[in-house]
């Protein structure tokens, strides 16, 4: 059985894994799945608002401007482009603070510059807030910079290590 926070997550129904999902899983999807019709900081606050949390306003903005985004806040995502799309679904995932944090490819669309304060924030909040961190990724570089390697190839595990330096 898979335990998520003392749930066997097969012995809940729809809306008890989505309810420990929303609580305790953050995600940053290559397709960032941002709402069209909310601004950036609208979206970064999405999953509080699903939570019935209110209030957070200050660390949405916070949020944004680590992610390099203090000025483009009232922003549509169709006036964002791709990197800053991506940054604000970040900012999103960040949000409520998760125990896991899911990130497929999570600096694909950023230029070097803007990716490096990125993986930044995406390891101190694995350390300060003892997130685990699930990073899918085709960067050797952020790669090496986790605990534990797992590599795979046409759907299999090809190798898994151990990394001592990260």
């Amino acid at each position: 059985p898979i335990v998520l926070d003392g749930s066997a997550i097969e012995t809940l129904d729809q809306d008890e894994r989505a309810a420990l999902r929303n609580r305790l899983v953050g995600f940053v999807f290559q397709s960032f799945q941002l709402i069209p019709t909310l601004t950036a900081i609208e979206n970064v606050l999405v999953p509080l608002e699903l939570r019935g949390e209110s209030g957070k306003q200050d660390e949405a903005e916070k949020l944004l401007v680590e992610v390099g985004l203090g000025d483009r806040m009232d922003h549509y995502p169709l006036q964002l482009s791709g990197g800053e799309q991506q940054r604000v679904a970040l900012a999103r995932a960040f949000i409520h603070r998760p125990k896991i944090l899911f990130a497929d490819e999570p600096t694909g669309n950023l230029d070097s510059g803007t990716s490096e304060p990125i993986v930044e924030m995406l390891f101190r909040l694995n350390r300060e807030a003892e997130t685990a961190l699930v990073l899918v990724t085709h960067d050797t570089k952020l790669a090496a910079k986790a605990r534990r390697i797992v590599t795979m190839s046409g759907g299999s595990i090809v190798s898994e290590e151990e990394n001592e330096t990260s």
